[in-house]
């Protein structure tokens, strides 16, 4: 479905956020990026919906290559991709701009001229339990009702491919439980960013662990990262602490919420 050949992005020319990844995400894939802040998980995640491209090396949708020009020359193509790949962002208020929740649900299917819309705003404002703020301004919401909303205003698109960042950020541990069990019963190929160790737990079986300048350090089953003290400490994941006991100076690797014991 999706893949990075080579792939060299920074947004300054000499230092690169990403640098030489290569990887693939095959349909159904539900894959974890894991990494520090700083890493280079967003701009990866921003790649691969074709919002920045690489400067170096390829990302291809379905065999099609992400290219500016061609995602602006080919309009199918475009049209496509833009409800088949959809981008959750790390801070909702970058993707709400209509007057009301109702319209910014139903702003994606109605550009794609879907005839059934309106149902689509309905289901997914019922199953986020946003039905009583469909007349609100999306921007007198709380940070974790903005959330719900940019994310039923992707999930109306019914996409294939769904990219999240840090998507527990601002939802309540309920929603993020429903999120979980929605996309792990779904056939919707699944790619999450983020630092929470025990979200990663739940949300896949694949992970990829991302060092600093963007460097892929991993590509394997979740539990085995998880239990890798070295790599998660070369990710920044864990981190070494010193304290006293008994007199004798110990040496202790703490891994940030995750207990890999």
């Amino acid at each position: 479905m999706l893949e990075l050949d080579r792939v060299r992005f920074g947004w300054e020319p000499d230092r690169p956020v990403i640098d030489e990844l290569s990887l693939k995400v095959r349909a159904g894939d539900k894959v974890v990026i894991l990494g520090a802040n700083g890493c280079g998980k967003s701009t990866l995640l921003k790649l691969m919906n074709g919002l920045v491209f690489p400067q170096s090396g390829t990302v291809s949708y379905a065999g099609t290559s992400l290219e500016k020009s061609a995602l602006a020359a080919r309009r199918e193509f475009s049209r496509r991709f833009r409800q088949e790949c959809a981008l959750l962002f790390q801070h909702p208020e970058a993707m709400l701009f209509n007057p009301t929740v109702k319209d910014e649900i139903g702003y994606g299917p109605r550009q794609l001229e879907l005839p059934d819309a309106e149902a689509r705003v309905a289901r997914w404002a019922a199953e986020l339990q946003l039905a009583p703020l469909l007349d609100q301004p999306p921007f007198l919401l709380s940070g974790g009702q903005k959330q719900k909303v940019a994310l039923a205003s992707l999930l109306a698109l019914d996409p294939r491919l769904l990219l999240l960042d840090e998507p527990s950020a601002s939802l309540d541990p309920a929603t993020v439980g429903w999120l979980i069990d929605t996309l792990l019963d779904s056939s919707v190929t699944v790619v999450a960013a983020t630092h929470n160790l025990s979200l990663a737990a739940e949300l896949g079986s694949r992970c990829l662990v991302l060092g600093d300048g963007g460097r892929l350090l991993y590509d394997g089953p979740v539990a085995a990262a998880l239990g890798n003290l070295p790599l998660l400490e070369e990710a920044r994941l864990a981190h070494r602490h010193k304290h006293r006991h008994d007199g004798a100076l110990h040496s202790h690797v703490h891994v940030h919420d995750w207990d890999a014991g």
